[in-house]
């Protein structure tokens, strides 16, 4: 500042300094004087980031993935990674707390986050990680090479029911001249997240204009989302959607409730226009309008509202699951009335939309399942229960990490419900209403005995933003007049951050603890999202085991595995059957486990089999039955020993991680004197 004034002012003997004269500032001293007028916490929050990703980037070359065990990554990590990681929530605190240091620093905080934590397998991995990842690129692939439905599908055939959105991944790959998703699967979960960031923002704007409440909420939802339903999947895509309709609907709730505030509510201080309306109504909610002015009743103008229309469309023909999330979250949305002028339209199409998609295209499955919905419908208590069964004890590394996402999960939903209580606010807002959504879906499916985990994602959005709260604190300055009477008026509209009381003693205390809160959600979420990366990482050698007998094998044939943890079993599905031994029922589990060898052939000799059997064994296999489980955990081992000494079994390709033998039907020798009677 006196260097600026030094500029200006005349010199003593009335002369300004000469242009080319010493007070000039070139960009050094600028860049210095930046810096020095930062403060130490300034200068800490700028030159962490960059620090943190250098030790990143210097950890992953130290990684040794042969020494991945019960707990997966976390074992193989070295401490550069987690002094990295450690420095980047230290930094991503000091950008909250200085509120010189603009949002852009912030945003740079959680890219890095996504980059850490999603970036880092599949910058490690030789190939993509996951087998469901990899069945969803092989249907892709079908139905490219098919050029619509896959005929034939057998159990795959509910992706012919549910096709969206691996038919925008196959007109991506014609547009762009690849010849399957592999290339760009490999880097989906990291797309992903970032993807999840705008409708994050929407979201969180809509309730508060607290850029540290905004910000923190952002964090500890990418530091509280252990599910893993990021990778390639049509989930992960319809949950990107599904968030981008709720944005939507949120910031039409704002924008209609400040436009319809009454002409003394909301004004600034100097009694003019509402304060909101001058920086744009909620917060920004127009920005998805694309209209300057509002229906003269409120609700939707054409142009938006059809948009939400084509996104419902979207998600209601690529998941079976997510409509129904999107219906009981708008029907929470519609309990105040006066929301229903903007959500009830919404509800209804998605409704609609829903219905005449199940009613039409996907009725084969419904049909054929209607009895275990129903059933389900009868056992809410059973629904909101993960269960296996399983034959053995997991490994104790994993039951160790089932415990720590159990407590981060009710760390997460406590920490929320205490927002709720805490604030009053909170309450007036559409955050309880969205914490709530899943809970009737949760009672009424089991999903395969995912629907508790299903649960959580959807509604870990707002318990994330009611987690920030508690432990973020909040900003001093007060948020916008004409935000604060827009959150009276709706309970989904913008709302001020909570009341600011006098100043705390040791502030540096209260934003240390923060800093050790965030920390510790982050030791939660590697433990749900890497401890079983032994299973879900595929070896070069794996993924050729698959590749040849998808290209060896003649139609018809089956691939037999102990369990189904495979990188592209599903190539050419329309023409080669599958069976997983470890899918089977609890009796030929059993049997499996009691005599190998028995089960092993009467798999692979099965008569209704047109063509010739495979039996593929792989590391990822038995890493699978010693994490979970499901089967004891030599039962790999004890396969191969079997196959080893079997006369009907040859291995035709091997390598150090796989091996692929291939059964030959014993021949029946007939005697001379059969046919004689003699």
């Amino acid at each position: 500042m006196v260097d600026q004034l030094a500029r200006v002012q005349p010199s003593p003997g009335g002369r300004r300094p000469a242009p080319g004269g010493s007070r000039r500032r070139g960009p050094l001293r600028s860049l210095r004087d930046g810096w020095r007028a930062a403060g130490p916490l300034g200068v800490f929050a700028r030159a962490a980031l960059p620090a943190a990703l250098a030790l990143w980037l210097l950890a992953l070359p130290r990684v040794r993935l042969g020494g991945m065990g019960d707990l997966g990554l976390i074992q193989v990590l070295p401490v550069l990674y987690w002094t990295g990681l450690a420095l980047l929530v230290a930094g991503f605190v000091a950008v909250l707390r200085d509120r010189r240091i603009r949002q852009r620093w912030a945003a740079g905080y959680v890219l890095a986050l996504i980059a850490f934590i999603h970036a880092t397998p599949t910058l490690l991995y030789p190939e993509l990680r996951y087998a469901w990842a990899w069945k969803h690129v092989m249907v892709v692939d079908a139905m490219l090479r098919h050029d619509g439905s896959v005929p034939y599908a057998g159990e795959l055939d509910i992706y012919n029911q549910w096709p969206g959105f691996f038919q925008l991944n196959v007109l991506l790959l014609r547009a762009t001249g690849l010849h399957s998703a592999l290339g760009y699967a490999v880097w989906y979960p990291v797309l992903a997240n970032v993807l999840l960031l705008g409708p994050l923002l929407l979201i969180f704007r809509t309730v508060t204009l607290d850029r540290r409440l905004v910000w923190g909420g952002i964090w500890i939802y990418y530091s509280a989302s252990w599910i893993g339903q990021d990778y390639f999947s049509p989930q992960a895509f319809s949950y990107l959607l599904f968030l981008a309709v709720i944005a939507m609907v949120l910031r039409r709730l704002a924008a209609t409730r400040v436009a319809q505030a009454p002409p003394g509510e909301g004004a600034g201080s100097d009694g003019g226009a509402p304060a909101a309306a001058r920086s744009g109504p909620g917060a920004g909610a127009r920005a998805m309008t694309w209209v300057s002015d509002l229906p003269p009743r409120g609700g939707w103008r054409p142009l938006p509202f059809v948009l939400v229309l084509v996104l419902t469309a979207a998600i209601a023909c690529s998941h079976q699951l997510t409509p129904l999330m999107l219906i009981s979250t708008l029907l929470m949305l519609a309990l105040p009335r006066r929301n229903r002028r903007v959500v009830l339209p919404a509800l209804v199409g998605a409704v609609g939309i829903t219905f005449a998609w199940d009613a039409t295209v996907a009725r084969p499955y419904l049909a054929k399942n209607i009895g275990n919905l129903v059933a389900a419908l009868a056992s809410p208590d059973n629904n909101a229960l993960p269960g296996l069964q399983r034959l053995a004890q997991p490994a104790p590394g994993q039951v160790f990490a089932s415990w720590v996402d159990r407590g981060l999960t009710g760390v997460v939903l406590v920490l929320a419900v205490t927002a709720v209580v805490r604030h009053r606010w909170v309450r007036r807002t559409s955050l309880p209403l969205l914490l709530i959504a899943p809970v009737p879906l949760l009672l009424a499916n089991s999903y395969g005995g995912e629907m508790v985990f299903r649960a959580y994602l959807f509604a870990l959005p707002a318990a994330a933003l009611l987690a920030a709260t508690v432990l973020i604190p909040a900003s001093r300055a007060p948020d916008p007049p004409g935000v604060a009477a827009a959150s009276e008026a709706s309970a989904a509209t913008a709302a001020p951050a909570p009341a600011r009381g006098p100043r705390r003693a040791l502030p540096g205390l209260r934003w240390g603890l923060t800093a050790v809160a965030l920390l510790g959600l982050l030791g939660g979420l590697v433990f749900g999202y890497y401890s079983k990366e032994v299973m879900n990482e595929f070896s070069p050698g794996e993924v050729a085991a698959l590749r040849y007998v998808a290209h060896t094998a003649p139609s018809g044939s089956r691939i037999v595995s102990v369990t189904a943890d495979l990188p592209g079993s599903e190539e050419r599905y329309d023409q080669l059957s599958r069976t997983a031994l470890s899918l089977g029922t609890p009796q030929d589990r059993r049997e499996l486990v009691a005599d190998p060898a028995t089960a092993v052939e009467a798999a692979l000799g099965d008569p209704a089999v047109p063509g010739p059997s495979y039996l593929v064994l792989t590391k990822a296999q038995a890493a699978e039955c010693k994490l979970t489980g499901i089967l004891p955990a030599d039962t790999v081992d004890r396969v191969r020993d079997a196959a080893s000494t079997s006369s009907t079994l040859r291995v035709v390709f091997t390598d150090g991680d796989a091996t692929v033998y291939r059964h030959s039907a014993p021949v029946a020798v007939v005697s001379p004197f059969a046919e004689s009677g003699q």
